[in-house]
């Protein structure tokens, strides 16, 4: 292992920007207050506000547990030379670069996914369990592991083994890899809904009713093409609430969590569906999509200028290059980089979500109804309601919802 540059760099930008997320999460804990926000009067007791905080609590000592085991680990297979060693068992077997490459980076995703899952037992078993979150049984959680492996060698090894390929047999890789990797996350986007999705959720239509009427009158009124909407059986897994839309061009669809419809009223689960209309009738779908394209092929445009570079192989201690091996450094090296990244992109969400909080109030004339249903979703989920804004800054993709109702201009 050579102590250069590339390895000071790395450690350091790993290192700052956990000690950068450490900072930002005691903050937001200083910052928990024990008096209930105004906005917040009349929506959540005592009791509940209580929970909520202790819900934060725990969530952020869990967080930098795991955060700090992550690291050390990673530092520690590093320094005793895990990457080089691995590269050398691969290549012993004998096969060529394509499929070592799969077994390569497959052996550290399953090594990954297996520290991880004590992590995520505790998680769902004992934290979510602890505030009435939980409702996923054993048996399921165990179903929902096998199929995402199984869903992730269908779908992630041809593409892996592509793009591999790619790498070694064709001049100006990177765009082509830009190329194949916004066609395919365009596609699964497109088939997520219809194929994967009920893998994991049953998806009935919602029964005719006031509600149903309601969402397609409110549809016809923004000339938002939906052709149907569905009841997701969300409380399968927790009671936790949300909805989303699916779909492109005349076949979108909207899903709403069945623990969200038991929970509001008609005119709040409307101004919830006239907000997600507001994030198609503003074009934020569109431009997301359209930075996500760009900000890939800058990464993938760096890896390709990064590709087999033999001081960042001997930061990691491997002896000999390949196009397998890049690809799972450069990601360790962009790590920080794209925490970064997430700043903006979390900067511009929010933005993003005042944009279509307006859209609601202006077509439903109703900023209260939307108002009240950002308040029951933040007391039935227990959200932290007193969010320090440094860690609002670096982690939030949503306005905190005091300030989106300030917006509102709802009482």
């Amino acid at each position: 292992m050579d102590y250069n540059a590339w390895f000071i760099a790395i450690v350091l930008g790993l290192f700052l920007m956990w000690k950068l997320d450490l900072f930002a999460t005691l903050l937001n804990l200083k910052a928990l207050s024990r008096e209930i926000p105004a906005t917040f009067e009349g929506f959540v007791d005592g009791e509940a506000y209580e929970q909520s905080q202790e819900y934060t609590r725990v969530r952020a000592v869990f967080g930098i547990g795991e955060g700090i085991f992550s690291l050390v680990l990673l530092f520690v297979f590093w320094w005793l030379g895990g990457f080089g060693w691995l590269d050398e068992q691969v290549r012993s077997l004998g096969h060529g670069p394509i499929v070592s490459g799969l077994i390569f980076v497959v052996t550290l995703m399953l090594a990954h996914r297996v520290i991880d899952l004590p992590f995520n037992l505790y998680s769902t078993f004992v934290i979510e369990e602890k505030f009435g979150f939980n409702r996923t049984t054993f048996s399921t959680w165990v179903l929902d592991q096998l199929k995402g492996l199984v869903l992730g060698a269908l779908i992630g090894l041809p593409l892996l083994a592509a793009i591999l390929w790619i790498f070694q047999s064709i001049p100006m890789a990177w765009v082509w890899v830009w190329g194949l990797v916004t066609v395919f996350s365009l596609a699964l986007t497109y088939v997520a809904p219809t194929w994967i999705m009920p893998l994991f959720n049953k998806f009935e239509p919602l029964v005719e009713g006031e509600l149903k009427s309601e969402i397609h009158e409110m549809a016809e009124k923004c000339d938002f093409p939906l052709k149907e909407v569905f009841v997701m059986d969300g409380s399968k897994r927790s009671s936790k609430s949300n909805a989303f839309f699916t779909g492109f061009g005349n076949n979108k669809r909207i899903a709403l969590f069945d623990t969200l419809i038991e929970n509001h009223t008609v005119p709040e689960l409307v101004g919830v569906l006239a907000h997600e209309i507001g994030h198609y009738k503003r074009r934020h779908i569109v431009k997301s999509m359209i930075i996500g394209v760009a900000t890939t092929g800058a990464m993938f445009f760096l890896l390709g200028m990064m590709m087999e570079n033999r001081a960042l192989f001997d930061a990691f201690g491997v002896k000999d290059t390949s196009v397998y091996v890049s690809l799972i450094l450069f990601v360790i090296l962009m790590s920080p980089v794209n925490d970064l990244l997430s700043i903006g992109g979390s900067l511009l969400s929010r933005k993003h979500e005042f944009e279509a909080d307006a859209y609601a109030a202006e077509v439903t004339g109703n900023p209260g109804a939307m108002a009240d249903a950002l308040r029951k979703l933040s007391r039935d989920n227990l959200s932290n309601l007193t969010p320090h804004p440094f860690y609002v800054f670096l982690n939030y993709s949503h306005p905190p919802v005091a300030e989106r109702v300030e917006e509102l201009g709802a009482e």
